[in-house]
C-alpha cells in the first residue's frame, strides 16, 4: 500500500457507536411515547412500561426495516434481519431504561409538564445506550447484531458505485487516479 492509500473503513467503535445511536433512537421514540401515553392516561406502572417496551421494539424494528424495504428487501426477510439486528440491544436498552425510571423516585408517577418526568426518562435512555455499547460492539465484531443488517446495506452500496461506474467510466473508489 503506498502512501496515499488509506484504508477508509470506519473503526470498529465507530460502528458500534453509530449501531447503538441508531437502535436507541427507535428504542427512545417508542419509549417516549409509550411513557407519555402511560402517563397522560394515568395506566399502572406495568401497564405504562410494558406499553413502553413494545412500541420501543416496534420503532427500533421498523428504523432497521426502512432502509432495507427501500432497498428492495421483502418485507419477510427485511422483519427477519432487524430481529437478528435489534433485539438484544433493545432488550438491553429496554430492561436499563425501564429499571432506571422504576428506580428513580417519583419519575413513573410525575406528569409529563414534570422536569422531573423529562430528566428522568433523558437518564434512563443516555444509560441504556452505554449499558447497549458494548454488547453492540461485541456483536459487530463477530459479524452478529447490526453486522448482518450492514450487509446488506454494503451490497447495496457497490450495486450502487457499480451504477455510477457505468454512467462515469470511473470507479469513484480507485485511490490512484484521485489527488489528495
Amino acid at each position: 500500500m503506498n502512501h496515499t492509500e488509506r484504508d477508509t473503513r470506519p473503526s470498529l467503535n465507530r460502528v458500534a457507536f453509530s449501531a447503538t445511536v441508531h437502535c436507541l433512537t427507535g428504542c427512545s421514540i417508542g419509549e417516549v411515547l409509550g411513557m407519555v401515553i402511560g402517563t397522560a392516561m394515568s395506566l399502572s406502572n406495568t401497564v405504562t412500561i410494558a406499553l413502553s417496551v413494545v412500541l420501543a421494539f416496534l420503532f427500533g424494528y421498523s428504523l432497521t426495516m426502512m432502509p432495507l424495504l427501500r432497498g428492495g428487501i421483502a418485507f419477510g426477510p427485511a422483519m427477519k434481519l432487524a430481529f437478528v439486528a435489534d433485539t438484544l440491544s433493545i432488550a438491553v436498552m429496554e430492561i436499563i431504561d425501564n429499571s432506571v425510571m422504576f428506580v428513580i423516585p417519583g419519575a413513573m408517577e410525575a406528569g409529563v409538564t414534570e422536569p422531573l418526568f423529562w430528566g428522568s426518562l433523558v437518564t434512563s435512555l443516555i444509560l441504556a445506550g452505554i449499558a447497549a455499547f458494548p454488547l453492540v460492539r461485541w456483536l459487530i465484531s463477530r459479524g452478529r447484531g447490526h453486522a448482518v443488517v450492514q450487509k446488506h446495506h454494503g451490497a447495496h452500496s457497490m450495486a450502487a458505485g457499480a451504477e455510477h461506474d457505468k454512467k462515469t467510466g470511473k470507479d469513484p473508489h480507485d485511490m490512484q487516479h484521485q489527488r489528495h
